[in-house]
């Protein structure tokens, strides 16, 4: 296992996934019920921050591998999971939407896995539509998290609770993308899978 500043910042968000959910179970004399709404909010968007910037560096320093393109998209499911549990803990989240976002990150990871097994790992490659829907749910998420006016003009709990609706749309809709086209290659390998 290679050791670098972006393998590093990958561990980092792994470390921090805890964090986001331990801050809810601090005693309220420790910590305040807004207290904790703000610093698993900043501890999230630090973990999301480092989502992009070990990407960021790894290609600009050189420095990607299989391990870092291996344990990145880990980091970042167990980041949304962690925070999505705790979110349908405090009833801020419905179960059923946490339900259909961690599903599809399991279903598409397996998908991926076993299609770069057959060596046609570029047919479910990240697309856009993929991308707009992970913007949505690490924008809802803080937002949940916060779950307070913003500047005393942002409602995040209306906000939050409509871009986890858009992000739960976009990831069926993505799903059945990313299905769509391995699904001529589930057909033609269905021997191999059994």
């Amino acid at each position: 296992m290679p050791l670098n500043i972006p393998i590093f910042l990958t561990w980092l968000r792994v470390a921090l996934i805890p964090l986001v959910v331990g801050v809810f179970y601090l005693p309220h004399a420790m910590l305040s019920p807004d207290a904790q709404g703000l610093a698993s909010t900043l501890i999230f968007i630090v973990a999301a921050m480092t989502d992009w910037l070990d990407g960021f560096l790894a290609r600009r320093w050189n420095q990607t591998s299989a391990f870092g393109a291996f344990l990145d998209p880990v980091a970042d499911k167990l980041m949304v999971a962690g925070a999505l549990l705790i979110l349908v803990h405090l009833n801020r989240v419905d179960a059923v939407i946490a339900f259909i976002i961690i599903g599809r990150e399991i279903t598409i990871s397996a998908l991926r896995e076993w299609m770069a097994q057959i060596g046609a790992s570029k047919s479910v490659a990240v697309s856009s539509l993929g991308k707009i829907k992970t913007a949505a749910q690490m924008i809802a998420i803080p937002m949940l998290l916060y779950y307070d006016d913003l500047f005393g003009v942002i409602d995040t709990r209306l906000f939050g609770a409509w871009l986890m609706v858009v992000a739960a749309v976009l990831t069926v809709w993505s799903m059945f993308y990313y299905m769509r086209r391995a699904w001529p290659l589930i057909k033609e390998n269905a021997g191999k899978l059994l």
